[in-house]
């Protein structure tokens, strides 16, 4: 861990060029990065590849606010996620509108299924645990699901602070089983074979609770439109103002998910509150996804909707980018509700070369729950199947809790390299105490 800790601080300085105030510490010009692509997620593994960030400051007059960027990443992880994306967003390239296009494809080997309803659906962590006499497999918990994404949005501005957003994209899933030959193949060790046994995953279909039309993935494109409050005093890792909005996204389905046309509505509030100029920042986001007409396949509600793409990955709640410390997608329904709340401090600053960082700590507690539930689990799964868990209705809208604290380090305000630790509250959302992330930049 301590390697990986120095890779990724040395990876942040090695490569910056850019022109800079010296005295007043304000980026000009080109600010070039190229970067290795290294992370750690509790969920995911370990990752590896590289990335390059391209930011255009201009005369510097809008620092710290850019004029363009443009983003470019390739990398996979122990854990069988592959990343590979490019975006560009801007302010002024359209004037007086911002517009973000992103395209992004994120093959996923084994990732995470723990049933409907979160609480609703028993996990058994023994079930995957090689150590236990119970084991049945690693991907016990697993599905195949890779996605193909392609957004392209505007924002324009109606009166400061409100402005409208509308957009168009497609999202691409194809999902099924987990591929236990083709895993079988790069693994080293013949005890560390997966078994081809039944998944979880699997039982979900054989019984109907998957419907034989999404169990397989689809093709959605969409359109959304809402409207947007935003006070923040920057884009980038701001220390006041609220940032709040609320959007309809109309998927359709194409071919076989025809069926599958679906309304969702989406509202989010984030406040930042200085407690302390450049010292203390009281931050918090609201948050909830509803699914208000249609059908949507369950694919589609392991994706959280953003009227702009400011990160790679949008899990459904629980992982390194909702709630984290609890276990990715262990919060799975067509209705779903989650809070994140922190304490953002900046402990002491220095400079390296024309370099300014800062270096903080951020306590935080997150948590997620089931608002609008899947209403086909009704029976007891123990009659069909005795490995797979308990359904237990009386937890199905108790909220999921999580907490930790995070160590951030910051160059020039824009690039912030986040190592979070966090545990679930309840054994049910994680088998694991301690759950390690280590991303770029705040959550929210």
């Amino acid at each position: 861990m301590k390697k990986l800790f120095f890779l990724l601080v040395l990876s942040a300085v090695a490569v910056n060029m850019s022109a800079q105030d010296s005295t007043k510490h304000v980026r000009t010009g080109w600010n070039f990065g190229v970067l290795p692509s290294v992370a750690f997620d509790a969920d995911l593994g370990f990752q590896y590849g590289a990335l390059t960030n391209i930011y255009y400051f201009g005369d510097g007059s809008t620092y710290p606010e850019y004029l363009h960027s443009f983003y470019a990443e390739a990398a996979y992880t122990t854990k069988h996620f592959g990343i590979f994306r490019t975006s560009y967003d801007s302010k002024y390239l359209i004037p007086n509108h911002r517009l973000s296009v992103d395209l992004t494809y994120l093959p996923d080997q084994m990732c995470d299924f723990y049933g409907f309803n979160g609480y609703q659906s028993g996990y058994n962590a023994t079930y995957s645990n090689q150590e236990d006499p119970a084991y049945i497999s690693r991907a016990f918990y697993k599905y195949r699901r890779d996605l193909f994404r392609f957004s392209a949005d505007l924002q324009g501005e109606i009166h400061k602070p409100w402005y409208w957003n509308v957009g168009l994209g497609v999202l691409h899933f194809n999902v099924g089983s987990v591929d236990v030959d083709r895993l079988n193949k790069y693994t080293r060790h013949e005890e560390d074979y997966l078994p081809d046994t039944v998944t979880l995953f699997d039982y979900y279909v054989n019984n109907g609770y998957i419907r034989p039309g999404e169990a397989n993935g689809g093709t959605h494109p969409y359109l959304h439109g809402g409207v947007t409050y935003d006070t923040r005093d920057r884009l980038q890792n701001p220390t006041r103002g609220i940032h709040a909005d609320a959007f309809l996204t109309y998927y359709v389905g194409l071919g076989a998910m025809s069926d599958y046309n679906n309304v969702k509505f989406n509202a989010s509030w984030r406040q930042y509150i200085t407690l302390v100029p450049k010292r203390l920042t009281f931050a918090y986001r609201l948050g909830a996804q509803l699914n208000i007409a249609g059908e949507s396949p369950f694919y589609l509600n392991t994706y959280l909707n953003q009227l702009y793409m400011q990160r790679v990955v949008y899990e459904g709640l629980g992982g390194a980018n909702s709630v984290r410390g609890i276990m990715r997608n262990r919060i799975l329904a067509p209705g779903v509700a989650f809070a994140n709340v922190e304490l953002r401090t900046q402990l002491f600053s220095f400079k390296v070369g024309k370099n300014m960082f800062y270096v903080g700590l951020n306590p935080f507690v997150d948590a997620g729950m089931v608002v609008q539930p899947y209403d086909n689990v009704v029976s007891d799964p123990h009659t069909i199947n005795p490995n797979v868990g308990s359904w237990d209705t009386s937890r199905l809208y108790e909220p999921h809790f999580s907490g930790g604290c995070g160590l951030k380090l910051a160059m020039n305000d824009n690039f912030v390299l986040s190592i979070d630790w966090a545990t679930a509250f309840d054994k049910q959302d994680n088998g694991k105490v301690s759950n390690l992330y280590i991303k770029m930049g705040y959550m929210f």
